[in-house]
């Protein structure tokens, strides 16, 4: 067997093992903990003025941070309404925005005369 052969069959049987421990390696910054550590206290806060400056700072969106951050196990506006920060548990709310889904079959009427 030649060694381009043996190269190529190694490479081929240590892929599933760098498939699986490749997505481990992929730690988060202490940079991004830190900002979602504040985003999370400043969310925590009741403080308005506090958690816009904090997610400006870190140049995040509301909508977001709303959508995608979890703070202690929780999604960030029941962490919010767990310790009583109604405000920006509101501002978090209002972010994401309403959904309405409307039947229309159900709403049009259709008048058949036999």
């Amino acid at each position: 067997m030649t060694t381009f052969k043996k190269t190529l069959l190694a490479i081929a049987a240590s892929l599933p093992f760098l498939a699986i421990s490749l997505p481990s390696q992929a730690a988060m910054t202490p940079y991004m903990e830190k900002a979602l550590i504040d985003v999370c206290k400043a969310a925590k806060s009741n403080n308005l003025l506090k958690f816009n400056g904090t997610t400006k700072s870190y140049r995040l969106k509301t909508k977001t941070v709303a959508l995608k951050l979890v703070c202690n196990g929780e999604d960030v506006i029941s962490f919010a309404e767990s310790y009583g920060a109604d405000k920006t548990a509101a501002k978090l709310q209002k972010s994401i925005g309403n959904v309405q889904i409307t039947d229309v079959a159900a709403l049009s009427k259709v008048k058949v005369t036999f």
